[in-house]
Parts: C-alpha cells; sequence; structure tokens
C-alpha cells in the first residue's frame, strides 16, 4: 500500500555529454547542491530554452532527479505538496509565459506557509543589448524583462534576478536562508547565460534558518498576561494551526499539551499537526463543518490557546464570539485577549508557556476528550437524508465512511498521505479522525480548486508515503493532465473524483436551494459540468481506471486499489448530483 515507486534516474554522469559532464562548477550546480544538502532530492519543472543552462545541469546532476510536470500547475502544486512534507521544494520554470502560469500555485504557498524555490532566467546581456539597440521583443516578454521578478515580489519572501556569477553563491545562499526562516516561497531568475557561469563550491554544511529571539521584558509581559487569562479559565482548550507544523513545533507542542492536560482540536489546514491519537484530541474544528461534539466544546472553551493558526473566514464564527478569550501566537506575534506583543516569537511564547505550565502545581489538568466516533459516525449523522431510502447509493459521507473504515481496518493509515483541495470532500474529510502526523494536506486557506491532484506526486515524493487524493470532477477536470505526471513517474497515487457533474460547493454558496428535491430547483449553469469518460481517460493516460456506482462496488475496490503498484489509480465515484452532506448545508445556511 506504501509503494511510492517512480521511475529512477538511471543516466550516469559518464552518459552526458562532455560539454556538461566536463563543465566546471556553475552557479547551478551550486544552487542544487545547496537543495540536495537541504533534502531535496526532486525538481519539478516545465522546460524552456531561457532555462536551459539549469534545466540541464539538473539533468546530470548527482542525487537530484528532474521531475518533468506536464504543466506550470502541475508543477507548482508539486512542489508545494512537496514543500510541506519534505520542509522545501524548488521548481523550475521557463521565462515569462510559464512563469505567470503558475502564479496562482506560488500564491497559495504563500498564504498557506510553503517553502518553494521557484527557478527561471530570463533573456540574457546579448538579447538585452539587441533589445535596446534594435527595439526587439524577445518571446515569452511582455517587454519588461523585470515583469516576472516584479509579480513574484508579492507571492514571495524575496525575488531576485542574477545577472552575473559574481556574488551568486552568496545571494542564492541568502534566499534559501529566506525560505526556510520564513516557510514561504522565494524566486530567483538568472540571466540565460548565468546558470551556465563558474561558480565556486558551497560548504559541506547545510544552510540553516535565522533564529530570532524576543526582547525579555516584551516576552515577560506577554506571558504574565496570557498566564492571567490562563489560570482563571474553567474550561481551556489548545486550538493548533498550520504553523506549528511548518516550524517545527509539533514536539513542542505535544509538550504543553502534556504538561497543562488541555484538551485540543485543529485547523483544516492545521489538521496532523499531531499524530491523532490520544485521550486529548477532540477532533478537527472546521466551524460549522465539525461535527456537533467538536462544535460544542469549542463554543464552551473560555480560554482559547491558539497556536500557529491561520485565522481564515471559515472561521468568523469562532472569532467573533472568542476574539476576547484568545492567547494568540503565530509568526506575527503575541496577543493576549486585546493585548498585542508583535515582537515576541512563537517559539519563545511557547517554551516560555511550557516552562510555567511545568512548574505550577496546578497542572496538568484532568481533562479527557469524548470518545471518537465509532465507524460509521460522524459520516453516518451528516448524510444527506434523502438517500436513507437507498443505503446503496454513494453520497459523500458514505464515501468517507466506507474508506476511513476500510483505512483503519487494514491498518493503511499510517501509509498515505491525502491531499485536498477546496471542495465538498475537504470540509467532509475534515471530520477523520486517527491521521498521522503531517499526512492531512488541503488547500483550506487559499482555497483552490483542482490543487488536490497536482499536488499527490509532490505528496507522494516528498512523504514516501501513497497519496490518497479525493477530488471533485470540477477540480480534477482543472488539471487533469497531472494524472500523466504520476502515470510517467510510476506513482501509485489514487485520486477518487466525485463525480456529480456539478461545481457543487460553489452551488452551496450561490442559491443552495438548487439542492432541495424536484425539477424546480436548478443549478445554475454556471455550475454545471461536462460528462467524461473516466475510464477511458484513465487509459489514455496510463493509470489504472475504476468507476463505482454503489456502495458495494465501492467496498469491493477498495482492496484492489490497495493492491495496485507502479502507477496511478484514477477512481470515479458516482455520486448523486443533488446530494448535499450536512457539513456543507451548515456551512452554507451561516
Amino acid at each position: 500500500m506504501a509503494d511510492s515507486s517512480r521511475t529512477n534516474k538511471s543516466r550516469s554522469i559518464s552518459t552526458a555529454p562532455a560539454s556538461i559532464s566536463t563543465a566546471t562548477f556553475t552557479v547551478a550546480d551550486y544552487l542544487l547542491t545547496r537543495l540536495k544538502q537541504l533534502q531535496v532530492t526532486e525538481v519539478f519543472q516545465i522546460p524552456g530554452d531561457y532555462v536551459k543552462h539549469f534545466t540541464q545541469a539538473l539533468e546530470y546532476f548527482d542525487g537530484v532527479t528532474a521531475i518533468g510536470a506536464i504543466n506550470e500547475l502541475d508543477a507548482a502544486y508539486a512542489a508545494d505538496a512537496y514543500a510541506r512534507t519534505r520542509g522545501l521544494a524548488a521548481v523550475s520554470l521557463q521565462f515569462g509565459v510559464s512563469a505567470y502560469s503558475a502564479l496562482n500555485a506560488i500564491a497559495g504557498a504563500w498564504v498557506e506557509r510553503s517553502p518553494i524555490v521557484v527557478i527561471s532566467a530570463t533573456p540574457g546581456a546579448d538579447m538585452r543589448d539587441i533589445t535596446d539597440m534594435y527595439d526587439v521583443l524577445f518571446h515569452h516578454s511582455t517587454g519588461d524583462l523585470n515583469s516576472d521578478r516584479a509579480i513574484y515580489e508579492y507571492v514571495t519572501v524575496k525575488a531576485i534576478t542574477l545577472s552575473t556569477n559574481v556574488g551568486a553563491a552568496e545571494q542564492i545562499d541568502e534566499l534559501l536562508i529566506d525560505a526556510i526562516t520564513e516557510k514561504r516561497p522565494v524566486y530567483i531568475a538568472c540571466y540565460k547565460e548565468v546558470w551556465g557561469q563558474p561558480c565556486s563550491r558551497p560548504p559541506a554544511t547545510p544552510l540553516k534558518p535565522r533564529v530570532t529571539r524576543s526582547p525579555e521584558l516584551a516576552l515577560r509581559n506577554a506571558v504574565d498576561q496570557a498566564w492571567a487569562q490562563i489560570t482563571q479559565a474553567k474550561q481551556p482548550l489548545i486550538f493548533a494551526g498550520v504553523e506549528v507544523l511548518r516550524f517545527g513545533l509539533s514536539g513542542l507542542l505535544q509538550k504543553i499539551i502534556d504538561a497543562s492536560g488541555f484538551l485540543y482540536t485543529t485547523t483544516s489546514l492545521g489538521k496532523t499537526v499531531l499524530d491523532e491519537q490520544g485521550d486529548k484530541f477532540i477532533g478537527t474544528y472546521s466551524d460549522a463543518a465539525s461535527i456537533e461534539a467538536v462544535r460544542e466544546i469549542v463554543m464552551a472553551s473560555d480560554c482559547v490557546l491558539t497556536l500557529g493558526a491561520i485565522i481564515t473566514d471559515d472561521y468568523l464564527t469562532f472569532i467573533e464570539s472568542k476574539y476576547a478569550d484568545m492567547v494568540l501566537a503565530d509568526t506575527a506575534g503575541v496577543r493576549a485577549g486585546y493585548f498585542k506583543y508583535g515582537d515576541v516569537t512563537m517559539r519563545d511564547f511557547m517554551e516560555a508557556l511550557l516552562a510555567r505550565f511545568t512548574a505550577s502545581k496546578a497542572y496538568p489538568i484532568k481533562a479527557k476528550a469524548p470518545p471518537q466516533p465509532k465507524y460509521p459516525l460522524p459520516w453516518s449523522a451528516n448524510s444527506d437524508p434523502v438517500y436513507d431510502i437507498d443505503p446503496q447509493i454513494i453520497t459523500y459521507n458514505r464515501f468517507f465512511a466506507h474508506t476511513m473504515k476500510f483505512l483503519q481496518d487494514k491498518n493503511l493509515l499510517k501509509d498515505i498521505v491525502m491531499t485536498y483541495g477546496v471542495s465538498s470532500a475537504m470540509y467532509v474529510a475534515t471530520n477523520a479522525y486517527g491521521l498521522s502526523q503531517g499526512s492531512f494536506i488541503a488547500s483550506a486557506a487559499w482555497q483552490c480548486i483542482g490543487f488536490e491532484t497536482g499536488a499527490a506526486s509532490g505528496a507522494q515524493l516528498g512523504s514516501g508515503k501513497r497519496a490518497w487524493t479525493v477530488a471533485g470532477d470540477g477540480g480534477f477536470m482543472m488539471v487533469c493532465q497531472s494524472l500523466s505526471t504520476l502515470a510517467r513517474n510510476k506513482l501509485n497515487a489514487v485520486i477518487f473524483v466525485m463525480s456529480n457533474q456539478v461545481y457543487a460547493i460553489e452551488q452551496v454558496y450561490v442559491d443552495m436551494s438548487a439542492f432541495k428535491p424536484g425539477p424546480k430547483h436548478k443549478f445554475d449553469a454556471f455550475d454545471i459540468l461536462p460528462q467524461w469518460d473516466y475510464l477511458a481517460l484513465a487509459k489514455a493516460f496510463g493509470a489504472e481506471g475504476i468507476r463505482v456506482q454503489t456502495v458495494d462496488e465501492l467496498v469491493a475496490a477498495l482492496p484492489r486499489i490497495a493492491g495496485i503498484k507502479n502507477k496511478p489509480v484514477l477512481v470515479e465515484v458516482v455520486i448523486p448530483k443533488k446530494d448535499l452532506p450536512g457539513q456543507m448545508y451548515r456551512l452554507g445556511s451561516e
């Protein structure tokens, strides 16, 4: 089940053309060496003539494999998921047309703190001279040869263009340190010729993130104010977010939970910040999409210790009711109630709080989470009751009830990594329990439809676990070519397509009455999708194709899916057009 095999690089350096194999160490080699030191052993790429010196160096670089992607979104979504599982990723793009196409994915990585090194190239010095003399517009250019870098400045920590190899090593190091310190994308382009120019070799020691320390007095004031709120609370709760995972603070979070005895929940984006085991985890809190027991505990809490959470508009009910009761620490600083401490770091604050809990005889408290719902809960309680008359109809909630039972029964949850774009399926999936740390990847803040399919290859390559992906049919249609990338690299990722031929999640927020029974309640024309032959598509791309229309067919298919190696599996899951999960009904009714 955990097989994550792919085509290994069988070529050796000796098979490279003499001009490459005997070349001196270059700027491209320098960047690749630094990436390899940071455990980046795959680089996703789209080829191009401007960036050819980098892609040729990558082709023959020992220890880093080029993963050819089908298009730019495919490459960048994959890099995003790779970074979330590995800690850093890289994507190589052509100038102009390619860089612009990938921008959406890199913006999502910026919002959700996924560090990607975006690598590109621009017209070189000779081309720029020709432009100046003859007013020539070179291909892929808007006329502004700095436009790529300029637009990437909005979605990266730093964006640079190197016009020479002089100082290149130092600038590359600074750029990579920015990425691993901030856990966000960076952009580097070189003039076309610079990637192939000589460069000194880097030291053998990998780069490390910068460490920022909080001012002592500010930290003390923040902890004192927070401690006053915490110690007065009768029903405290920890609300953990994705920044804890990104910045390597999951171990520290676990120590705080153990020392305080507090129950904890997570955001949708931060789901699996810890292993979902033990009697302290109440379940993931997704506001109205959460199961009732989770919503009740969160709303009853009188002090919410919120650590590393990105609070999106999915949490408006929470933030409006709990703002004054929050003790919040994230990358922007600390807030205790209405008091803000912008120069106090999350790590320092968490370490200081842990010291307080450890020193206090009042902690840990003896709180215990309600028992985790047994199969088929929580999904049976959220399934559209319209379909109760026919237990063989697959609904969103029935799909998760049966697939999660299979994964639990076969002890496979530890071997998979789940990927989701924004979809009804993502919100239903947040009700799952028992997942391993770092095994749930979702575009839950940027909320990009289609992310999940492109992310599958990066998630599997980065984690070494099998990608278990659930997509809406609208999302899958946006990036279906990613299935070819999976097949090309012999990755046995599973792509479940919830096939109802509509943008269901969009219709929920446009007019939810369309889900009512009867022909007079219709979906808006813009939310109706074309009908695809998914089995034919799977065959065309080199994947295994499966179609399930009933619960029995789904249950029978799961063992077959588990046994497939060396190629992806595309599973069309036929569900009713008007299936409205309870999770989405509550979200749409707010």
